[in-house]
Protein backbone atom coordinates (compact mmCIF):
# COMPACT_ATOMS: atom_id res chain seq x y z
CA UNK A 1 0.00 0.00 0.00
CA UNK A 2 0.05 3.42 1.18
CA UNK A 3 -4.21 7.25 4.31
CA UNK A 4 -1.56 9.79 3.53
CA UNK A 5 2.98 13.04 -0.16
CA UNK A 6 7.43 14.69 -0.60
CA UNK A 7 10.43 13.36 1.21
CA UNK A 8 8.47 10.26 2.18
CA UNK A 9 8.60 7.62 4.84
CA UNK A 10 7.69 4.13 3.61
CA UNK A 11 3.99 3.99 2.89
CA UNK A 12 3.67 0.85 4.99
CA UNK A 13 4.28 2.95 8.11
CA UNK A 14 0.95 4.64 7.57
CA UNK A 15 -0.65 1.21 7.85
CA UNK A 16 0.42 1.06 11.49
CA UNK A 17 -2.14 3.60 12.57
CA UNK A 18 -4.96 1.74 10.83
CA UNK A 19 -3.82 -1.66 12.11
CA UNK A 20 -3.67 -0.32 15.66
CA UNK A 21 -7.09 1.35 15.52
CA UNK A 22 -9.89 -1.04 14.56
CA UNK A 23 -12.54 1.60 15.11
CA UNK A 24 -12.75 2.38 11.40
CA UNK A 25 -14.37 0.25 8.75
CA UNK A 26 -11.46 1.06 6.48
CA UNK A 27 -9.05 -0.03 9.18
CA UNK A 28 -10.03 -3.65 8.94
CA UNK A 29 -9.92 -3.68 5.18
CA UNK A 30 -6.84 -1.59 4.56
CA UNK A 31 -4.18 -4.21 5.20
CA UNK A 32 -5.49 -6.53 2.47
CA UNK A 33 -6.55 -3.92 -0.01
CA UNK A 34 -3.31 -3.84 -1.97
CA UNK A 35 -2.57 -7.52 -1.79
CA UNK A 36 -4.68 -8.69 -4.73
CA UNK A 37 -2.51 -6.97 -7.30
CA UNK A 38 -5.68 -6.22 -9.25
CA UNK A 39 -5.05 -3.80 -12.10
CA UNK A 40 -8.55 -3.33 -13.51
CA UNK A 41 -9.31 0.32 -14.20
CA UNK A 42 -13.08 -0.15 -14.09
CA UNK A 43 -14.75 2.23 -11.68
CA UNK A 44 -17.39 0.49 -9.56
CA UNK A 45 -20.15 2.63 -8.18
CA UNK A 46 -21.46 2.71 -4.65
CA UNK A 47 -24.62 4.26 -3.25
CA UNK A 48 -24.05 7.80 -2.12
CA UNK A 49 -25.39 8.86 1.25
CA UNK A 50 -25.54 12.34 2.63
CA UNK A 51 -24.46 13.02 6.18
CA UNK A 52 -26.32 15.33 8.53
CA UNK A 53 -24.41 18.45 9.50
CA UNK A 54 -22.28 17.99 12.60
CA UNK A 55 -22.48 20.36 15.52
CA UNK A 56 -19.67 22.82 16.15
CA UNK A 57 -17.62 22.94 19.31
CA UNK A 58 -15.67 25.72 20.93
CA UNK A 59 -12.09 25.43 22.08
CA UNK A 60 -8.61 26.82 21.85
CA UNK A 61 -7.42 27.85 18.43
CA UNK A 62 -4.43 26.73 16.38
CA UNK A 63 -2.23 29.23 14.57
CA UNK A 64 -5.06 29.86 12.08
CA UNK A 65 -8.67 29.87 13.29
CA UNK A 66 -11.14 28.43 10.77
CA UNK A 67 -14.67 29.76 10.50
CA UNK A 68 -17.44 27.37 11.51
CA UNK A 69 -15.26 24.70 13.08
CA UNK A 70 -16.56 21.16 13.26
CA UNK A 71 -16.36 18.46 15.91
CA UNK A 72 -13.99 16.65 13.54
CA UNK A 73 -11.67 19.66 13.36
CA UNK A 74 -11.67 20.06 17.14
CA UNK A 75 -10.90 16.36 17.65
CA UNK A 76 -8.03 16.55 15.18
CA UNK A 77 -6.74 19.67 16.90
CA UNK A 78 -6.78 17.82 20.22
CA UNK A 79 -4.72 15.05 18.62
CA UNK A 80 -2.28 17.58 17.14
CA UNK A 81 -1.80 19.21 20.55
CA UNK A 82 -1.06 15.80 22.05
CA UNK A 83 1.50 15.08 19.34
CA UNK A 84 3.20 18.40 20.05
CA UNK A 85 3.41 17.78 23.78
CA UNK A 86 3.24 14.13 24.81
CA UNK A 87 4.21 12.87 21.36
CA UNK A 88 7.37 14.96 21.24
CA UNK A 89 6.81 16.60 17.83
CA UNK A 90 6.78 20.34 18.50
CA UNK A 91 6.38 21.19 14.82
CA UNK A 92 3.47 18.82 14.20
CA UNK A 93 1.25 20.74 11.73
CA UNK A 94 -2.19 22.16 12.38
CA UNK A 95 -5.03 20.24 10.75
CA UNK A 96 -6.30 21.66 7.49
CA UNK A 97 -9.43 23.79 7.61
CA UNK A 98 -11.32 20.71 6.42
CA UNK A 99 -10.23 18.94 9.61
CA UNK A 100 -8.01 16.44 7.83
CA UNK A 101 -4.37 16.12 8.79
CA UNK A 102 -1.69 17.68 6.61
CA UNK A 103 0.00 14.47 5.48
CA UNK A 104 2.53 16.23 3.29
CA UNK A 105 4.02 17.97 6.33
CA UNK A 106 3.57 14.95 8.62
CA UNK A 107 5.45 12.67 6.26
CA UNK A 108 8.18 15.25 5.92
CA UNK A 109 8.60 15.12 9.70
CA UNK A 110 8.41 11.34 9.74
CA UNK A 111 11.13 11.04 7.10
CA UNK A 112 13.68 12.38 9.59
CA UNK A 113 15.92 9.84 11.26
CA UNK A 114 14.26 8.26 14.29
CA UNK A 115 10.96 10.12 13.85
CA UNK A 116 8.81 7.70 11.88
CA UNK A 117 6.38 7.41 14.81
CA UNK A 118 4.95 10.75 13.67
CA UNK A 119 2.54 8.79 11.51
CA UNK A 120 1.20 6.45 14.18
CA UNK A 121 0.16 8.26 17.32
CA UNK A 122 3.50 9.33 18.73
CA UNK A 123 6.15 7.41 20.62
CA UNK A 124 4.70 4.27 22.20
CA UNK A 125 1.25 5.27 20.92
CA UNK A 126 0.94 7.98 23.56
CA UNK A 127 -1.67 9.86 21.49
CA UNK A 128 -3.65 6.86 20.26
CA UNK A 129 -6.71 7.77 22.33
CA UNK A 130 -6.85 11.24 20.76
CA UNK A 131 -6.28 9.78 17.31
CA UNK A 132 -9.12 7.29 17.77
CA UNK A 133 -11.45 10.09 18.86
CA UNK A 134 -10.55 12.11 15.77
CA UNK A 135 -11.09 9.12 13.50
CA UNK A 136 -14.52 8.45 15.03
CA UNK A 137 -15.43 12.10 14.42
CA UNK A 138 -14.56 12.01 10.73
CA UNK A 139 -17.51 12.91 8.48
CA UNK A 140 -18.88 10.11 6.33
CA UNK A 141 -16.61 9.73 3.33
CA UNK A 142 -17.88 9.68 -0.26
CA UNK A 143 -16.49 6.25 -1.10
CA UNK A 144 -17.02 6.63 -4.84
CA UNK A 145 -14.96 9.82 -4.95
CA UNK A 146 -12.32 8.25 -2.71
CA UNK A 147 -12.07 5.24 -5.03
CA UNK A 148 -11.83 7.37 -8.17
CA UNK A 149 -9.15 9.54 -6.58
CA UNK A 150 -7.05 6.55 -5.51
CA UNK A 151 -7.52 4.90 -8.92
CA UNK A 152 -6.24 8.02 -10.72
CA UNK A 153 -3.30 8.13 -8.31
CA UNK A 154 -2.45 4.45 -8.84
CA UNK A 155 -2.50 4.86 -12.63
CA UNK A 156 -0.33 7.96 -12.31
CA UNK A 157 2.19 6.09 -10.16
CA UNK A 158 2.49 3.33 -12.77
CA UNK A 159 2.78 5.89 -15.55
CA UNK A 160 5.65 7.45 -13.62
CA UNK A 161 7.65 4.26 -13.31
CA UNK A 162 6.24 2.43 -10.26
CA UNK A 163 4.94 -0.45 -12.34
CA UNK A 164 3.90 -2.71 -9.42
CA UNK A 165 1.63 -0.10 -7.80
CA UNK A 166 -1.80 -1.75 -7.60
CA UNK A 167 -5.24 -0.22 -8.03
CA UNK A 168 -7.61 0.39 -5.14
CA UNK A 169 -10.59 -1.92 -4.81
CA UNK A 170 -14.15 -1.70 -3.54
CA UNK A 171 -15.28 -4.00 -0.72
CA UNK A 172 -18.64 -3.78 1.00
CA UNK A 173 -19.16 -0.30 -0.40
CA UNK A 174 -15.83 0.96 0.93
CA UNK A 175 -12.81 2.13 -1.05
CA UNK A 176 -9.73 0.06 -0.15
CA UNK A 177 -6.36 1.67 -0.99
CA UNK A 178 -3.97 0.15 -3.49
CA UNK A 179 -0.19 0.38 -3.51
CA UNK A 180 2.30 -2.37 -2.79
CA UNK A 181 0.94 -5.76 -3.92
CA UNK A 182 2.19 -7.33 -0.67
CA UNK A 183 2.35 -4.77 2.18
CA UNK A 184 3.47 -7.43 4.67
CA UNK A 185 6.59 -8.04 2.58
CA UNK A 186 6.97 -4.89 0.46
CA UNK A 187 8.21 -5.21 -3.09
CA UNK A 188 8.14 -1.48 -3.84
CA UNK A 189 11.11 0.53 -2.58
CA UNK A 190 9.43 3.63 -1.18
CA UNK A 191 12.81 5.15 -0.29
CA UNK A 192 14.08 5.18 -3.88
CA UNK A 193 14.44 8.47 -5.78
CA UNK A 194 12.19 7.09 -8.54
CA UNK A 195 9.37 6.36 -6.09
CA UNK A 196 9.68 9.75 -4.43
CA UNK A 197 9.60 11.48 -7.80
CA UNK A 198 6.46 9.56 -8.74
CA UNK A 199 4.79 10.49 -5.45
CA UNK A 200 5.60 14.14 -6.06
CA UNK A 201 4.24 13.96 -9.62
CA UNK A 202 1.03 12.22 -8.56
CA UNK A 203 0.22 13.82 -5.20
CA UNK A 204 -2.51 16.07 -6.62
CA UNK A 205 -4.49 13.00 -7.71
CA UNK A 206 -5.41 12.25 -4.08
CA UNK A 207 -8.28 14.29 -2.72
CA UNK A 208 -8.29 15.80 0.77
CA UNK A 209 -8.62 13.10 3.41
CA UNK A 210 -7.41 10.32 1.10
CA UNK A 211 -3.82 11.56 0.78
CA UNK A 212 -2.74 9.74 3.94
CA UNK A 213 -4.22 6.40 2.87
CA UNK A 214 -2.46 5.32 -0.35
Amino acid sequence: MNPHPLSLVPARLRLAVFAALPVLVLTAACGGGGGSGERSDDIPSVPRASSPPRSTMSGSTPSTQPAGRSAFYDAQLEYVRCMRTKGGYEDYPDPKLSGYLDWAKIEEIASRAGQNEAVKGGRNGVCNAELQKAMRSEPERDQQKAYESMLAHAKCMRDNGVSRFTNPTMSGGNAIPGGDPNPASPSIDTTSPAYKQARQACKTKLIDGVDGMQ
